[in-house]
């Protein structure tokens, strides 16, 4: 019984046929319904093969977590001692601070070491994005090879992305608190501290379509930073919906850690979405949408290029597209 469902799985019910192509999907939603349903089972494989270079940046901030919960678990006693009158409130008060300046010590050291940590991960972004993007259009892509060709031929312009990338939040931080602290004496420190958010929040974003591009087209750097800009701002609140999509996860782990007494547990099943699945499905979501990016911004204005892989397309449409390409 147990082989019959697993040639069910592989191969699909017997005498069911082919595909023709009407059985195409129509639209782009269709589209990524499928290729879900068919990839699903190998995003776990690859999102595996991922996480293992997202490992130190788990150790950093497991370790970051791990000193804030036990300093914040010290603060309760103290707070707990200062209710039965073992301690005065100035002690407390004393202790309370100390905690919020280690608080302030750990983030930036946290900070500092994620920069390393993330920027070993561009690569293996670079070779994600590859499979992902194949696997959103339909197409066909190998989880082992195809990941490390495209890691050995992406590898600069994808270091340097991800190092910026691991710089961006250490940077947020520091002017963040800086021109906060001056905007206490002028509120037009407040200008410049949006600014660098804004910058911030606006890398972010891009990054959603550096790296599809940097495995899809041959740009230079300057070229495939400035196309991702303008399409992040182009197509601004689709962009920041993904992004905000994809932390729901990390809203609901903090939800759950905040107003229950489950907050390990949240911990666990947050980082065992990320390590089995997390990093491939949020990547294939975004390889989904962006794909349809592509097609209107970039391989529309492109002579020869192939718009709309895995859609059907009107035979129509197709004679019309090929006379355009041979005039």
């Amino acid at each position: 019984m147990f082989g019959k469902m697993m040639n069910r799985y592989y191969y699909g019910k017997s005498g069911k046929g082919d595909y023709t192509r009407e059985d195409l999907p129509t639209n782009r939603w269709q589209l990524f319904l499928e290729m879900l349903r068919v990839r699903f089972s190998a995003l776990f494989k690859v999102n595996l093969l991922y996480v293992v270079f997202w490992l130190p940046v788990i150790l950093v901030i497991g370790r970051a977590v791990s000193l804030a919960y036990s300093g914040l678990l010290n603060i309760t006693d103290v707070q707990a001692q200062l209710t039965a009158g073992e301690i005065t409130a100035e002690a407390f008060n004393q202790m309370n601070a100390t905690y919020l300046e280690a608080l302030k010590a750990l983030t930036l050291q946290t900070l500092l070491l994620l920069v390393p940590a993330i920027a070993i991960t561009g690569p293996a972004t670079a070779g994600l994005c590859y499979i992902t993007r194949n696997w959103a259009r339909d197409e066909h892509a190998f989880v082992w090879s195809d990941f490390w060709d495209v890691f050995k031929s992406n590898w600069k312009q994808a270091l340097i992305t991800s190092t910026i990338t691991g710089l961006v939040p250490l940077l947020l931080y520091v002017c963040v608190t800086f021109y906060g602290q001056m905007s206490a004496q002028s509120w037009v420190f407040v200008i410049p501290q949006a600014v660098v958010i804004m910058v911030g929040v606006l890398w972010l974003c891009s990054l959603m379509y550096i790296y599809p591009q940097m495995v899809t087209y041959d740009l230079n750097y300057r070229g495939l930073i400035r196309n991702s800009i303008i399409m992040a701002i182009g197509r601004l609140p689709m962009t920041v919906g993904l992004k905000l999509l994809s932390i729901v996860p990390l809203a609901i782990c903090l939800i759950v850690s905040l107003l229950t007494p489950y907050a390990q547990f949240a911990l666990l099943i947050y980082a065992a979405y990320y390590i089995l699945l997390g990093y491939a499905l949020s990547r294939f979501i975004q390889a989904s949408y962006v794909n349809g990016v592509f097609d209107r911004y970039l391989n529309a204005q492109i002579e020869g290029a192939q718009v709309g892989r895995g859609l059907y397309v009107e035979e129509e449409e197709e004679e019309e597209q090929s006379e355009s390409v041979e005039g």
